[in-house]
């Protein structure tokens, strides 16, 4: 290992230590996520695309790395990863290999022995920034805000591909969807077309629709909305939205989305559902949020962040459309809201 640095566009410098063969200066969107497991499934979420995610743990890799049957896709997403310490050993029966091999076979640079506490606190003081992993002795100046690309078309899936047995076709609209997300809509009795998010399906014969989460700007996925709010006005089928979905199906039905200071990514951020005043721990990773004053008088908040208020679910007064901030699927997080497969498999 060698002395490295993080460095912040605003300025801001972190020191650490990263691999002596880690050379080259890495961009990316700094964020931070405050789980204290999870970082396997984390560091698989497509959601995380285009960003260096600063694990606020101080020990992170005890557990290693696990079957890739278990990952939320088929590699890692995220651009670097900042820890304060990565433990050289790890103790699990299922697991394969340490998160240090992990990461240096699927050629992650990552910064260890960093303040990760401080560096939390910048970010959640001036908002997430641009920032790159560097060695000492190089100043980085060419960063990039993520929301400069597509990153919904980086991730997402090329072609269709079909799941399942069963009377009900749902088609599911892949903007980096986490393989838990598959998972348990297998678990419904139907079948599942995943399709890429610029597919057009709004002609095709379904019984449900499904938008996943993903990565970057929602307002970038112009093509995703116009499908989905031409499949919401005229074919009017059950629809269901997580993450990244929600703020689609906000921008389909005429409402505005905006970026949040610095996210929410952990997996115990508290929401209520209004409708019975019922609050449930949730697992969450976006930086995007629906801008409550725009939604539209025939659609309701349904769900809202109890930590800054902000809208975590919004739902048509009349038509079968809902959809949730935060992720019902967990992996990682807790499994209190799985019951909204169900709900939606109910509206088929």
């Amino acid at each position: 290992m060698k002395p490295a640095q993080l460095v912040l566009n605003n300025g801001d410098v972190f020191l650490g230590l990263a691999p002596e063969q880690q050379n080259d200066i890495y961009y990316g969107e700094v964020v931070f996520n405050t789980g204290m497991v999870g970082y396997v499934e984390s560091l698989t979420d497509p959601s995380y695309a285009g960003q260096i995610l600063t694990f606020t743990y101080p020990l992170i890799g005890n557990y290693g790395v696990s079957d890739p049957s278990t990952w939320e896709s088929k590699k890692i997403h995220v651009k670097g990863v900042i820890m304060s310490e990565l433990t050289p050993f790890y103790s699990n029966h299922s697991a394969q290999l340490s998160l240090l091999e992990w990461l240096q076979a699927q050629k992650i640079p990552y910064l260890t022995d960093v303040d990760t506490r401080a560096l939390t606190k910048v970010l959640r003081a001036h908002g997430v920034v641009p920032g790159a992993i560097a060695p000492l002795n190089t100043t980085p100046h060419d960063f990039v805000e993520l929301g400069a690309t597509n990153w919904v078309e980086e991730v997402s899936i090329k072609e269709p591909i079909n799941y399942g047995a069963g009377e009900k076709l749902i088609i599911a609209v892949d903007c980096g969807m986490k393989e838990n997300i598959l998972r348990c809509l297998t678990r419904l009795p139907v079948r599942i077309k995943r399709v890429p998010f610029d597919y057009d399906y709004t002609e095709e014969n379904y019984d449900g629709v499904f938008i996943s989460n993903g990565p970057g700007d929602p307002e970038r996925c112009t093509k995703t909305v116009a499908i989905l709010q031409k499949a919401l006005t005229q074919n009017k089928k059950p629809t269901f939205g997580i993450c990244l979905g929600t703020q689609l199906m906000a921008l389909a039905a005429g409402a505005k989305t905006f970026k949040l200071p610095f996210g929410h990514r952990s997996q115990n951020q508290p929401c209520l559902e209004l409708k019975t005043n019922r609050s449930f721990l949730t697992s969450q990773n976006h930086g995007y949020a629906v801008d409550e004053a725009s939604i539209p008088s025939d659609w309701r908040v349904s769900f809202r962040n109890l930590n800054d208020q902000t809208v975590a679910g919004i739902e048509h007064k009349s038509l079968p459309f809902f959809s949730v901030q935060f992720h019902p699927e967990a992996s990682p997080g807790p499994l209190d809201t799985q019951w909204l497969f169900e709900k939606f498999y109910a509206l088929l």
